[in-house]
């Protein structure tokens, strides 16, 4: 578990189910990530976290406000598939529910995540990775202390070519870099 002054990022519940489930069935939060998910498919996915957090210690957390315990979404680390062009490597991710934005959670829940990840952790680099045209994450990648890698953008290998999120950004901050800053 990690907290801040007004997160907690913990490990994932039985109970997270139905509102995860909730925030992956709106079509304004899952806009810039291909879809929405099935309540079968977020059963899988969040099975998937936590075998993640098993095996390697981090992973994606559930995220919850402090003050009223409220769900609030899911940010944290998570490996790269095999697949993708800039693998292996680990990637910072956020999502949160749509009553959720614009009170700077996601930059907070994800200052928090990067910095367990270096610390506890160990890492020596970590990517954060969004559509082109997702601008609003490029600016929380770029408000967190990442800076683009232009070398690494790549097309998303699961995306349609004709699909304007098919172009992906690649954005990084090594751990030397986040501690110095």
């Amino acid at each position: 578990m990690i907290e801040t002054d007004r997160l907690i990022l913990r490990r994932w519940r039985q109970a997270d189910l139905d509102p995860y489930a909730a925030m992956m069935a709106d079509p304004a939060v899952t806009d810039w990530l291909g879809g929405g998910q099935t309540p079968d498919k977020v059963r899988t996915v969040l099975a998937r976290r936590e075998a993640v957090f098993d095996k390697l210690g981090f992973g994606i957390w559930a995220v919850e406000r402090r003050e009223d315990g409220a769900f609030l979404g899911a940010v944290g680390l998570d490996p790269a598939g095999d697949d993708m062009p800039f693998a292996p490597a680990v990637e910072a991710a956020w999502r949160l529910v749509r009553q959720a934005w614009g009170f700077g959670y996601a930059t907070e829940a994800a200052r928090a995540a990067i910095n367990d990840g270096f610390d506890r952790c160990g890492l020596t680099e970590i990517l954060a990775v969004t559509a082109q045209i997702n601008l609003k994450s490029q600016a929380v990648m770029r408000r967190l202390g990442f800076a683009p890698r232009p070398w690494r953008d790549f097309d998303h290998p699961d995306i349609a070519p004709s699909d304007p999120l098919r172009q992906h950004v690649v954005y990084a901050v090594r751990a030397d870099a986040w501690r110095a800053s």
